[in-house]
């Protein structure tokens, strides 16, 4: 489920620069929380099935009122207070891509990794370049070594992935490439329909 705690009220593009949503948390709960809520808590989905989603991404968006420091992402009140305290979410939160203009336009990438950790995301997204992935990385490392983010902290991370990565039957085992041909013929009947 994306993108927390709601995209749709936005007039910037993430992917350049920072949305501001300059909503109270009433606001919020009446107009872009209750989707977040029913999925959160197992409502039904547009599928008809009834069940609580594993994973919710966290936008790159400065909700004013909730942190007027940081945004959704990279804010403990957002991802511990509000997705994890008071909607209850225990499943696994995925920062959207830290490569993104709202992000790198603001805070150097391995900075903007830690606060993610700090604020309680468990996995980050790195989507471009391998010198992002590296800073990241390092800055996560150092993190860890200085005691920035504690042993705990990563041990909470780490049971939730493996939760989730255990419930869907996703192991270490490596996978075969798959057929690019065939899915790019696939992608073409349906995009011929």
């Amino acid at each position: 489920v994306k993108h927390f705690p709601g995209h749709g009220d936005t007039v910037v593009d993430s992917h350049m620069g920072l949305p501001v949503v300059d909503k109270s948390l009433e606001d919020l709960s009446l107009q872009e929380l209750p989707p977040f809520r029913d999925l959160i808590s197992g409502g039904e989905t547009p599928s008809g099935r009834a069940e609580a989603v594993p994973a919710v991404m966290v936008a790159h968006i400065l909700m004013t009122q909730l942190d007027p420091d940081l945004p959704a992402s990279l804010s403990p009140a957002v991802v511990t207070d509000l997705l994890r305290g008071e909607l209850g979410f225990g499943g696994v939160v995925f920062t959207d891509d830290l490569t993104m203009g709202a992000i790198t336009q603001n805070y150097g990438l391995g900075e903007a990794a830690v606060l993610a950790v700090e604020a309680g995301c468990d996995m980050l997204l790195v989507c471009h370049g391998r010198d992002s992935v590296d800073a990241a990385r390092s800055a996560l490392l150092e993190a860890a070594a200085s005691g920035r983010i504690s042993q705990a902290r990563l041990d909470e991370s780490v049971r939730r992935i493996l939760s989730l990565k255990l419930e869907y039957g996703v192991s270490g085992e490596p996978v075969s490439a798959p057929d690019l041909n065939a899915l790019n013929a696939l992608v073409d009947a349906v995009a011929a329909q």
